[in-house]
């Protein structure tokens, strides 16, 4: 089976700043794919080349072999070749309840089962039918990430961490194919890194759908990632599976900038070594 998700020598300019330099990686079905890095190595500039913010300056985005992610707008990206995306400050909207978040994200398939609101407003079969499938799926995703019983709370009330989760499941209610997280386990603590985790094993195993995740917590990366790729200064240095990738001496000089000829002090290196 071809990967899911093809990069081939992309480029990012921002006049003279090259934020992406000549990246190229795969993305396969069914796997989580990490994408890690230090801070400014262009991680989240990717992520929006892949989600139609930016118009790369060179290269080819490709999912699936057929579709030109580069070449679409963004709302083609997320509607018809369906790449979902969640962001590192959370974006529920705070005032609906938990369930009316997940209803939300299923709006463009009750307006077409509506015929754009005649079918709505006659209140024909197609449509409550419709309307009760996407209830279902909603609270078959709080089931899910275990906040059935918050359904009709205000989301802005939930736990930061349950918000997290509710954000994925609302991405999820889009049907995608291939999911992007940037940086999902960012202000988590322990508890919350591991529902996390646990959330996104569940998506790999039950829905069969790639997942892109940009993330700084290795305890996240290393223990759920089928592949891990590392930026630095936009371009990749290593890419291989998590254990390979955290013994690599080039990660490691990235992380800490350290000169080819310097000793890392193994103190410093833990958090790479540790997980």
């Amino acid at each position: 089976m071809s990967a899911l998700l093809k990069v081939e020598n992309l480029t990012m300019r921002f006049g003279g700043l090259v934020a992406i330099n000549d990246l190229s990686l795969e993305a396969q079905h069914a796997e989580i794919t990490a994408i890690i890095g230090p801070n400014g190595a262009g991680k989240t500039t990717f992520f929006n080349c892949l989600t139609g913010f930016y118009k790369p300056t060179h290269g080819r985005i490709v999912l699936n072999d057929s579709m030109e992610l580069h070449r679409m707008q963004g709302y083609r990206i997320a509607k018809v070749a369906r790449v979902a995306r969640t962001f590192q400050n959370i974006r529920l909207f705070a005032g609906m309840t938990v369930l009316e978040n997940l209803l939300v994200a299923q709006h463009n398939a009750l307006m077409r089962a509506s015929a754009f609101s005649v079918a709505g407003l006659l209140g024909l079969k197609s449509y409550r039918q419709a309307e009760e499938a996407a209830i279902d799926k909603a609270r078959g995703w709080l089931k899910r990430i275990g906040l059935e019983a918050e359904a009709d709370q205000q989301a802005g009330a939930l736990p930061y961490g349950a918000q997290r989760r509710l954000e994925i499941a609302r991405a999820m209610c889009t049907d995608p194919v291939l999911l992007c997280l940037d940086e999902p386990a960012a202000g988590l603590n322990p508890r919350e890194s591991l529902e996390l985790n646990e959330l996104l094993l569940d998506i790999r195993a039950n829905n069969k759908i790639g997942l892109l995740l940009i993330e700084h917590d290795m305890s996240v990366v290393m223990k759920i990632s089928d592949h891990v790729v590392v930026l630095d200064y936009g371009a990749r240095i290593a890419a291989g599976a998590p254990d390979q990738v955290r013994h690599d001496p080039a990660v490691i000089r990235a992380y800490l900038g350290a000169e080819e000829d310097e000793a890392i002090p193994a103190e410093i290196a833990h958090d790479l070594e540790a997980h």
